[in-house]
């Protein structure tokens, strides 16, 4: 494997980051089960590839995620590394979720817990994860301004916002990316999102790129999901729309057999090539995903290609939301 990834810096004041990163959501069990020392041998896999760019939520089974991440840190120079967190979601013991709370008091609470729990003493990007409803976007800005200025967080970032948001939040303190899902068939932040950021100079970290494995191979022979795992109560997954789906990623299959890839690099590419201020977020759990992912980095796409990858997978013609009716409203990004 490649130990050298090239590097772009996120937005006009963000990081440098490698030309892909790792989303370590689905090592704490958001797609079925996963396995520790799997999942610590994938995150040294990314960094030995030339990754750097290492995104977690704290969150993420209840701070399971965390915890793997500082052991997969531990014999890894903590510069090597850019730790992303998410932070403000509130989960129950039953793993239920309730709502978010991004007050500064309870971002410096929530912070305080990530960094014993990632034993370090900062975090290079930290960002709420759904925009508070009830905190006013400028307030949770200035409360994590307070935290750049003390050291304990290096840069700002946002997830799932809308384009109002943006502005308002950036007229506060540089806002280095947003996170937010954008693949073939997740295409929303194309309208206004991407152009607003783009003019203020944020980058986006693209999640969902792969559309939590429809737009690869492992889906299209049928599939099953555990009760635990997202995908279950995903509307794209089920019933007709998972078969509507699967028929758009049939059509892509084609393309990608005539240039000797696979589905899930021929996604990625895409998204690669829609601009250097785009790095996927890619959720490997396994080393050989992440190897077969970073192999996207040496897919060329002419514009007559990506034409025809577009035609292939319409936009319009996706089937269901990207997630429940509940999580939807939730959405800044999406009104």
């Amino acid at each position: 494997m490649t130990n050298h990834i090239d590097t772009v810096q996120l937005g006009s004041t963000g990081p440098a980051a490698a030309r892909i990163g790792l989303g370590a959501m689905g090592m704490s069990g958001m797609y079925g089960s996963s396995d520790d020392a799997t999942s610590i041998a994938t995150v040294h896999a990314a960094i030995d590839s030339g990754a750097n760019l290492i995104d977690t939520g704290d969150f993420y089974g209840m701070g399971h995620n965390e915890l793997l991440i500082r052991r997969a840190l531990t014999e890894r120079k903590r510069e090597d590394v850019l730790l992303s967190v998410k932070y403000g979601a509130l989960r129950g013991p039953d793993g239920s979720f309730g709502g978010v709370d991004t007050r500064p008091a309870a971002t410096k609470n929530f912070l305080a817990y990530s960094l014993q729990r990632l034993g370090t003493d900062y975090i290079d990007i930290y960002r709420p994860a759904r925009l508070d409803p009830n905190v006013p976007i400028e307030e949770t800005i200035g409360g994590l301004a307070e935290l750049v200025r003390a050291g304990f967080i290096r840069h700002i970032g946002l997830s799932e916002v809308g384009a109002d948001t943006l502005r308002r939040a950036a007229a506060v303190h540089p806002i280095a990316d947003l996170q937010i899902e954008y693949s073939l068939i997740s295409r929303g932040i194309e309208a206004e999102i991407l152009p607003v950021a783009r003019e203020l100079g944020i980058g986006i970290t693209a999640y969902g790129v792969l559309s939590r494995g429809l737009l690869s191979d492992s889906l299209r022979g049928g599939a099953q999901f555990a009760a635990t795992d997202f995908r279950a109560h995903s509307p794209r997954f089920q019933g007709e729309n998972l078969t509507a789906n699967l028929r758009l990623v049939d059509a892509l299959a084609e393309i990608a057999a005539r240039h000797e890839v696979s589905v899930a690099q021929l996604a990625i590419a895409w998204v690669l090539a829609r601009g250097e201020d785009i790095v996927p977020i890619i959720g490997a759990r396994r080393p050989e995903r992440w190897t077969e992912a970073v192999a996207a980095l040496d897919i060329k796409l002419s514009e007559d290609e990506l034409a025809a990858i577009e035609a292939a997978v319409p936009a319009d013609r996706v089937a269901g939301e990207r997630y429940a009716a509940a999580q939807m409203a939730m959405l800044d990004s999406e009104r």
